[in-house]
């Protein structure tokens, strides 16, 4: 064989591993989705929470089912306190989530408010946390979260 023939052989098994290991990647990160899309809400709030915790949050605490002033998920990263309301919802996340996030970061007296779902907000949800000073954590956070673990 000549030169350029393994030169060619090379390439083509290099090009085959990257995109077997992009296909892999893409099927993991589809799976995920589909197991929080069909996860019950209170073993979403405990998976969020797990989420958090490994990525970087402390003190996560979920909180107890009923009574909770709509605040799913308590957390401490890096000296800032949150109240986190968690949302696996099949459609877009409304005002509604962000209201409790907002009730629910002054009732247990902390810095930031945020909901976390599954899904995307609507647009008045986009404008109403804008005004709120409450942090939308939609789809593409929540996949970030999985992904970077």
């Amino acid at each position: 064989m000549d030169t350029n023939t393994i030169i060619i052989i090379i390439i083509i098994c290099a090009g085959a591993m990257l995109l077997s290991a992009v296909l892999y990647l893409l099927r993991r990160r589809r799976n995920q989705a589909e197991d929080f899309d069909l996860m019950e809400g209170h073993d979403f709030e405990y998976y969020c929470a797990e989420l958090l915790r490994k990525s970087g949050f402390q003190e996560v605490e979920v909180t107890r089912g009923s009574g909770d002033y709509g605040i799913d998920i308590l957390a401490e990263k890096e000296g800032v306190t949150y109240a986190i309301q968690c949302k696996c919802y099949a459609s877009a996340v409304g005002v509604k989530a962000v209201q409790e996030a907002y009730a629910g970061r002054d009732y247990y007296d902390r810095m930031v408010g945020a909901v976390l779902t599954n899904q995307y907000f609507t647009q008045p949800a986009v404008d109403a946390a804008r005004k709120l000073k409450i942090l939308l954590w939609d789809r593409d956070y929540l996949e970030d979260l999985a992904d970077s673990l």
